[in-house]
């Protein structure tokens, strides 16, 4: 399969260099923009474009706006990076129809799992149909789980519940982050009923139950100590 290509913009010559290294090693290919009217260029010479990383504060044209810009005419996934914190900027970016909000000073690592994580979900992922963690191994072509090779039966909400665990692993995940990535924005239920679907999967995964480690007052991470 052909590397795919992700397009890094930040005013910041340093940590475009750092992002790039480490998608670089995953094997995607990496072009880079200085500023919002080079991304524009960029993003409308190369149609090839998989996933968009944006700095929000940049000279000339800002994050908001090459997102404004871009959604006009493409759905290509957008993760906004910034070192602002202020709540209403993430409600901005979420409604503008950016797919992930990350606050600097962020690990290169865990923002390479997110893009890997929404590649996935876009179907434009570079890894198999298969990811596997601990012994637990998800086929999702054939929704199947293996526990140390033994089949598990799952309900449908059960497995994505996992799968999105294995995708993510080692971040630590919110409820209101699970419910909007797993059961979807337009979900209004009780977010109490990620503990439920937890505790179902706990109890048929076995002794890789201690995977799906509980962050009190927040809401989970899948890490594989071993």
């Amino acid at each position: 399969m052909e590397a795919l290509k992700i397009l890094v913009v930040d005013d910041e010559s340093r940590l475009r260099k750092l992002v790039r290294t480490f998608l670089e090693k995953k094997g995607y290919k990496v072009v880079e923009a200085a500023d919002g009217e080079e991304a524009m260029d960029i993003f409308y010479q190369e149609n090839d474009i998989e996933l968009i990383l944006l700095d929000v504060m940049m000279p000339k044209m800002d994050g908001w706006a090459v997102c404004r810009e871009i959604r006009k005419n493409s759905k290509v996934p957008i993760i906004m990076l910034t070192a602002r914190t202020d709540e209403r900027d993430e409600l901005l970016g979420f409604e503008l129809g950016v797919d992930e909000y990350i606050s600097k000073p962020f690990s290169p690592r865990i923002l390479v799992a997110r893009v890997e994580a929404i590649l996935r979900r876009t179907g434009k992922s570079l890894a198999e149909d298969k990811i596997s963690a601990g012994g637990i191994e998800i086929d999702k072509s054939a929704h199947e789980v293996h526990v140390d090779g033994e089949l598990v039966e799952l309900s449908f909400k059960e497995f994505e519940l996992l799968l999105y665990f294995l995708e993510n692993q080692g971040i630590a995940l919110s409820r209101e982050k699970i419910l909007n990535s797993v059961w979807n924005y337009d979900y209004f239920g009780d977010a109490r009923t990620i503990d439920t679907h937890v505790k179902k999967i706990r109890s048929k995964i076995g002794e890789k139950e201690k995977y799906i480690k509980t962050i009190w007052g927040m809401g989970y991470k899948f890490e594989v100590t071993e």
